[in-house]
C-alpha cells in the first residue's frame, strides 16, 4: 500500500507543479493535459511496482526487465517527450523537430522532475546536468536539442523566474 500511495503522491505532485509552471509560461491547455496517461492502468501499475521515491520508476523497470512497458505507453502519448517525435524513414529512424510549445512543456517537465526527485539538493543547473548526462544517447532533432539546451542553460544562469519571463517574451 505504501508504494501505491507513494507513487500516487509523486505523480500528483509532479502533475500539479508542471501544470503550474506551464500556466506561468502561457501553456494552459498543455498544463491541464500534461501526463494524464500516468493515471492509465499500464503506466500506473508499473509505477507502483517499481516505485522507489527518489527517481523515476521507469528507470528501475528498465533495469529489471530491460525495457519499460509504462514508458513505451507514456512516450507514445505525450508530445513533450522527444521520443514521441521519432519516425521511420527509408533510411532508418528520423527525429522530427518538436513544435516550440512542446519543447517548453518538456522544459517544465524536466525542471519539476528534477525538483521533485532531488528535493533539497535541487539547483537551477540540475535539469541541465541531467539532460547533459544522457544527451549523447538520444536521437533528437538538432533544432529541438538547441532550444532545450538554450532553455536549460538559461535557467542555470538566470534562475526560474527570469527563464519564465524569457519564455513568455521571446517564445510565446
Amino acid at each position: 500500500m505504501g508504494d501505491f500511495l507513494g507513487h500516487l503522491s509523486t505523480i500528483n505532485r509532479h502533475k500539479y507543479r508542471v501544470t503550474k509552471l506551464c500556466f506561468r509560461c502561457g501553456l494552459y491547455k498543455q498544463g491541464l493535459l500534461h501526463d494524464l496517461s500516468k493515471y492509465s492502468l499500464i503506466e500506473f501499475k508499473a509505477g507502483v511496482k517499481f516505485y522507489q521515491g527518489n527517481r523515476s520508476p521507469i528507470d528501475r523497470e528498465k533495469e529489471v526487465l530491460g525495457y519499460s512497458e509504462g514508458w513505451l505507453h507514456h512516450k507514445g502519448r505525450n508530445k513533450h517527450h522527444w521520443e514521441y517525435w521519432l519516425d521511420n524513414a527509408r533510411d532508418g529512424i528520423k527525429p522530427i523537430e518538436m513544435p516550440t510549445r512542446y519543447v517548453i512543456e518538456m522544459f517544465c517537465d524536466r525542471v519539476v522532475a528534477s525538483q521533485i526527485y532531488q528535493k533539497e539538493n535541487y539547483h537551477d543547473d540540475s535539469a541541465l546536468n541531467y539532460y547533459l548526462n544522457g544527451r549523447d544517447h538520444i536521437m533528437i532533432h538538432p533544432n529541438t536539442d538547441k532550444l532545450i539546451m538554450h532553455l536549460l542553460t538559461y535557467l542555470s544562469e538566470h534562475g526560474l523566474d527570469e527563464t519564465v519571463a524569457y519564455i513568455k517574451t521571446n517564445l510565446r
